[in-house]
């Protein structure tokens, strides 16, 4: 027959409350490597973006830029041809840097983890710790008034 509350042992009663601190660290550790993970990976996809828009900008300015300038010298001096292309492939790579910036700054930082730590930590703290602090100059007010 189980007990009821008022009918368990301290023992009992401290043995449940460490086993559920106990599920309660684990859970916010998981949180924590969970939140870390997903942030991970929109770093490394901002890093991708990063190394996607250098390796473009390179071969774009090696190889399609002499093409490209080849055609428009045909109209133009072929310093204003190539300076044209250049400039066209330089807001390309800009544009790819843009998108990786904008990636970056979406990371959310780990605020349910903190958010979670903050709860639990005001439930930790006992009521009287919450109470301000006597001033050194002030004595306590006993009972009996004195």
């Amino acid at each position: 027959m189980p007990q009821t509350p008022e009918e368990e042992s301290l023992g009992s009663l401290v043995a449940q409350a460490t086993s559920q601190i106990s599920d309660l660290v684990r859970s916010e550790i998981e949180l924590a490597k969970a939140e870390f993970r997903f942030d991970a990976k929109r770093v490394g996809m901002a890093g991708g973006l990063f190394a996607a828009a250098a390796f473009t900008a390179h071969l774009c300015l090696i190889l399609a830029s002499f093409t490209i300038a080849y055609v428009l010298a045909q109209w133009l001096p072929n310093w204003l041809a190539f300076l044209i292309v250049t400039v066209f492939y330089l807001l390309v790579a800009g544009l790819l840097v843009f998108i990786g910036i904008r990636r970056l700054k979406g990371l959310a930082g780990m605020k349910r983890t903190a958010r979670s730590i903050k709860g639990l930590k005001e439930i930790a703290t006992p009521e009287d710790e919450a109470l301000p602090a006597l001033r050194p100059d002030r004595e306590p007010v006993t009972r009996d008034g004195t």
